[in-house]
């Protein structure tokens, strides 16, 4: 076993398209786009739910949780991927690979939690709206965003941990964009149904049962907006909720894809490009899918832009 991993004190090769040489410059420049939009997108709606006090309620403060961990969950990503597809070295240091495992699950198992929380967020604001202050206070907003972060810590925690142990054999060729555990479970020469067991089994927790809690919340939610007498707060109410469902659908949809399909036996392109979905284009579109379908946000944007245009 010792033997078997040596190799740790070596660098990773990330392939990524390596294979389609032809198409590296293609990638590396939408790639370098949808980074940048996310830059800027999620940054903005941090900016806004800061400085505009209309946005002082839990609802933005739950989607600029959504922004810092959509930042910080391309960020350990996306960079080097972008140096690997500039030129031939496509190498990553063993620190970085760990690093890069550690963080991608710590905070993609935070956005699943995360995603539930704000579910519970609209179904307390259109079932219980007489109640919505007193029962979303901020002691509860804060509680609810600390149990979203540590839970996602301590499922990387655990999971990182257990797929390193793995037996290498001198393997460094991460067939993939970045290093994640169904990527890493490839690498081992060993046998790996245990932690093929392990990863389905909390996946299935992290995944299959957030998503049914929240698809139950939205089925009250569904009862409530048809008893709303106004046309217009049916309206407002389905646009906010359409825009959430959106996002859980994208995120869950591809992150089930990517991590309970059995880890050697699934299809090696589509697993890369799966997990460049969620790791590159679900943290870009998630900003314009609640800023585009809100009118809150934008008000808020304009009075931040008239502002800016006042003092200059």
């Amino acid at each position: 076993m010792a033997g078997a991993n040596n190799s740790f004190s070596e660098d990773f090769i990330l392939m990524g398209v390596s294979d389609h040489p032809q198409l590296e410059m293609i990638f590396f420049i939408v790639i370098l786009f949808a980074y940048l939009l996310t830059l800027v997108g999620n940054s903005t709606i941090i900016l806004l739910s800061c400085l505009d006090v209309r946005l002082h309620t839990p609802m933005y403060f739950f989607l600029s949780n959504l922004s810092s961990m959509d930042l910080a969950f391309t960020t350990s990503s996306v960079p080097q991927m972008l140096i690997n597809l500039w030129g031939p070295d496509k190498t990553i240091s063993y620190g970085g690979c760990v690093t890069q495992l550690y963080v991608f699950l710590w905070l993609g198992a935070t956005e699943c939690i995360l995603l539930v929380v704000m579910a519970f967020d609209r179904y307390v604001a259109v079932c219980r709206p007489l109640h919505y202050t007193t029962i979303m206070n901020h002691r509860l907003c804060w509680l609810l965003a600390a149990i979203a972060w540590l839970g996602g810590l301590s499922n990387s925690l655990i999971q990182s941990t257990f797929t390193l142990q793995l037996p290498l054999c001198g393997h460094r060729r991460v067939d993939n964009f970045l290093c994640e555990v169904p990527a890493m479970i490839k690498l081992a020469c060993g046998d790996t149904s245990l932690n093929e067991a392990v990863l389905n089994g909390v996946c299935t927790f992290f995944t299959a049962v957030p998503l049914s809690i929240i698809l139950i919340s939205y089925c009250y939610i569904a009862q409530a907006v048809l008893k709303i007498r106004s046309a217009e707060g049916q309206r407002k109410a389905f646009n906010t909720c359409l825009s959430h469902l959106v996002v859980v659908f994208l995120f869950y949809g591809s992150a089930i894809y990517g991590y309970l399909l059995p880890a050697k036996t699934s299809n090696q392109d589509q697993g890369k490009f799966i997990s460049l979905f969620y790791s590159v284009v679900t943290p870009m579109v998630n900003p314009l899918i609640y800023t585009l379908r809100n009118k809150e946000v934008k008000g808020a944007l304009w009075r931040l832009l008239g502002k800016g245009r006042e003092l200059g």
